[in-house]
């Protein structure tokens, strides 16, 4: 990949519409996104599942370009990545929309948007990337709902961002098809995975998605990308917490992906319509890391609760700390500048250097 922007046209002069990048017509003459599994075709005037890509004058637009909401500086740490950059700074933000329904969504209030300049801020990928470098941000992340729904405006600022040697970070639940996957995470230096659980049933009941595309983007990633990798799984009571399911999906990790992909378990709390659900004990994320551990998975994390053990980075080799961190943020730092241990000299799995050896 060059760098080099892309300078879209705009849809009947609307500043924030576009032609997308993935459709085609039917032959009963609707317009089918080829975003993700669910292919919705639609009728001229009609919305997508998402909310944000429409069908307009025989072509799928997007209409949300340049329309970011929830712009905000944040710790790396937060997203969560800790094995990328730790301890920098990244400017977050998303739009409205999601091709996902899951029920305990914490950023429903974006996800589920009906008018989606309400909580906008008008910010082109220009505007975006020189953000980004004037506050000292080292990277930029597609956030707060996902970046599937809005790839054509991610990509473009991941080009803006690539040109003033800024990073792009993707915090997606991974629901795509090959071809627009294939796009995405070819402009991304760093991923967030949600792995919202390790059963079919759950994926339908509760997110009205499916769980192997999922995992099929999660493999792409990991095999086919230079993008760093690092998953996260929201642990719900009762629903995707059990010994068995968590043993199960570490098992997938280790055998699909190897040992060093980091494992992110974090606390679900009562939001949208999972109001009847308790949050999650501190001890059922314990337990989890210990499980994920015992399976193989050498860097598992506790989120969402206070827990020295669970968000210290340890060596793999010697288990000596190499970062502690209070909350999100990094307290002490034990290794090298390129991630080795200062003990034993065993490379820590990450991106911890001031640049990579090739972006293209």
């Amino acid at each position: 990949m060059s760098g080099k922007p892309t300078m879209r046209a705009r849809v009947n002069d609307d500043p924030f519409v576009v032609e997308a990048d993935f459709y085609s017509i039917t032959d009963d003459a609707r317009i089918e996104c080829r975003i993700c599994p669910r292919r919705c075709r639609l009728r001229e005037g009609q919305r997508g599942l998402c909310f944000i890509r429409a069908a307009r004058g025989r072509r799928m637009v997007l209409t949300t370009y340049g329309l970011a909401a929830g712009l905000s500086v944040d710790p790396i740490e937060k997203k969560p990545l800790y094995h990328f950059l730790p301890g920098s700074s990244v400017l977050s933000f998303g739009t409205a929309g999601c091709n996902l329904t899951c029920k305990y969504c914490q950023n429903w209030h974006l996800s589920r948007a009906k008018e989606v300049g309400l909580t906008s801020t008008h910010a082109s990928p220009e505007k975006i990337a020189s953000m980004a470098a004037g506050l000292d941000a080292r990277s930029v992340a597609f956030t707060y709902n996902d970046p599937t729904v809005f790839l054509e405006y991610a990509v473009d600022v991941a080009n803006e961002c690539r040109a003033r040697g800024i990073f792009s970070v993707a915090v997606t639940a991974g629901y795509i098809l090959p071809e627009p996957r294939a796009a995405l995470f070819a402009s991304m230096d760093a991923v967030n995975i949600d792995l919202k659980a390790f059963s079919e049933a759950f994926y339908r009941r509760l997110t009205g998605g499916h769980l192997a595309p999922v995992l099929e983007t999660i493999e792409y990633v990991r095999n086919e990308t230079s993008a760093w990798l690092e998953l996260t799984t929201l642990l719900i009571p009762g629903e995707n917490d059990s010994d068995q399911e968590i043993e199960a999906l570490a098992r997938w990790v280790v055998e699909r992906l190897g040992p060093d992909v980091p494992l992110h378990f974090s606390g679900f709390h009562p939001a949208f319509k999972m109001l009847d659900h308790p949050p999650t004990p501190r001890s059922s994320l314990v337990r989890a890391r210990r499980i994920a551990i015992e399976q193989g998975v050498r860097h598992v994390y506790t989120g969402n609760v206070r827990d020295r053990e669970g968000s210290t980075t340890f060596c793999h080799a010697c288990k000596k700390a190499l970062i502690r961190r209070d909350g999100f943020d990094v307290v002490v730092v034990e290794m090298k500048p390129d991630g080795s241990c200062a003990s034993c000299g065993a490379r820590c799995p990450g991106f911890f250097q001031a640049k990579k050896a090739s972006l293209d």
